[in-house]
């Protein structure tokens, strides 16, 4: 056989062993084992086994991962994320629908020093669920408002999603962010639009709230400093190339700690549940990038990636096809990828093989091809029958897994708007790390 159909046959055995429930990491490792010692022999595999492992890990940028991934853990256990949702209540509430805006601008502030989806919507499903319900918002409305905005998460910087991205493809994960931030602040613009007309078509399933007192906005905007400044140091040190990412991490969740305690929002027993949350996240998503390591080095070996980008270039050239026309159909694969896998393990995944064909077959910027695939897999996060936010609300706040189905469509309608925008308008993305290269 082929080197590609070596590889062809091991991608199918991962889709295989993956939908019979074993671990994703534990699967990669074993299929880019076998693969390697199929093509190169089992000398070959053996030493990949034993230097894959530590030399991917050990290095420097990856110890921005559980450094961010701490920061986001103290800011959630610390409680400071309800005072953004009462801030943004205290500035929108007196809107018609605007408890629901609030709720997405609170998942914006949040997402600045989160990084991660799910985290969003539990955290602010919680604080805001209780509120809209007090104030007779519609469930439907309230609820698809939360776990579209818990979307959020992965996009504004820290992301977990393009460390992992720039991890695997060798991107700067310092442009990555930067390029997350102007598609992050306009999706929480459409969605405050999308909850305004919803609001304005059906009045009664948004109703507003008492207008607080300008005194009641100054003092809550006080309250949420601790997070601002967080955010702040991340963004100006890593814009300005003053700190590099791990560093970013390491500092942003020292100063998020010091705040914590200094305010009395962090106890003892809490700080070792936020050690214990951090670590256990941080390991699981160590081995699954080991074992997505594996899986490169036989997609290298077998050539299957640049052979498919060199078929659909081909293709593409052949019947004059648009390129866009391409992205349009890897588009659709992502969001049924991301209905059934978690973010992290549908870009470690597909990867090794999606990516070479987008930036060496059709000649896109990979920067820009990491928010792209970021912004699906966030749709595909809120997309029925299988949106992974939509089920962790159901348990979170009790709600009918209907109600969400149903309310979740204009939410949906404003994410293709919004890609379209992104696609269309690849200046949207790469302007800031323009300006931070230029810098």
């Amino acid at each position: 056989m082929s080197p590609e159909t070596v590889g062809a046959i091991g991608i199918g055995i991962l889709i295989v062993l993956l939908f019979s429930r074993m671990w994703i990491g534990g699967t990669m490792m074993i299929v880019g084992i076998l693969g390697c010692a199929i093509l190169a022999g089992w000398p070959t595999a053996h030493s990949l086994a034993g230097v894959v492992a530590y030399g991917q890990t050990a290095s420097y940028t990856m110890a921005s991962l559980p450094m961010f991934v701490f920061m986001g853990s103290i800011i959630a256990i610390s409680g400071l994320g309800s005072d953004l949702y009462i801030a943004a209540r205290n500035w929108f509430g007196h809107i018609r629908g605007g408890l629901a805006m609030a709720t997405v601008v609170a998942c914006g502030l949040f997402a600045a020093v989160c990084g991660e989806s799910t985290a969003t919507a539990v955290t602010m499903g919680k604080i805001a669920f209780p509120e809209m319900k007090k104030y007779h918002y519609d469930e439907r409305l309230a609820a698809s408002a939360i776990a579209s905005g818990g979307t959020i998460g992965i996009m504004i910087p820290p992301s977990v999603s393009f460390i992992l991205y720039g991890l695997i493809t060798e991107d700067s994960i310092g442009h990555l962010f930067m390029a997350g931030v102007i598609p992050g602040i306009s999706q929480v613009v459409f969605y405050m639009v999308i909850i305004g007309v919803w609001g304005r078509i059906k009045p009664l399933h948004a109703p507003a709230a008492p207008r607080s007192s300008w005194r009641d906005r100054g003092r809550s905007l006080l309250t949420v400093w601790p997070v601002l400044f967080v955010f702040f140091i991340v963004f100006y040190g890593m814009y300005n190339g003053v700190f590099t990412p791990a560093e970013c991490g390491a500092i942003g969740a020292l100063v998020a700690l010091i705040t914590s305690f200094a305010l009395r929002r962090m106890n003892r027993r809490q700080l070792i549940k936020t050690i214990e949350d951090g670590i256990r996240t941080a390991a699981l998503t160590f081995f699954i990038i080991i074992g997505a390591y594996f899986l490169m080095r036989f997609m290298a070996l077998s050539h299957l990636p640049s052979a498919m980008g060199t078929a659909i270039v081909t293709w593409q050239q052949t019947y004059s096809i648009p390129k866009f026309a391409i992205i349009g159909v890897i588009v659709v694969f992502y969001l049924i990828c991301g209905c059934f896998l978690d973010v992290i393990a549908c870009i470690l995944l597909t990867l090794p093989i999606v990516h070479p064909v987008i930036v060496g077959g059709l000649g896109f910027d990979s920067i820009w091809w990491g928010v792209i695939m970021v912004r699906v897999i966030e749709m595909s996060m809120i997309s029925p029958p299988f949106g992974l936010n939509l089920f962790v609300l159901t348990k979170s706040i009790d709600i009918d897994l209907k109600k969400m189905y149903k309310g979740v469509w204009p939410f949906l309608a404003s994410d293709i708007l919004h890609l379209v925008l992104l696609v269309v308008f690849p200046q949207i993305s790469l302007w800031l790390p323009f300006q931070m290269r230029m810098a």
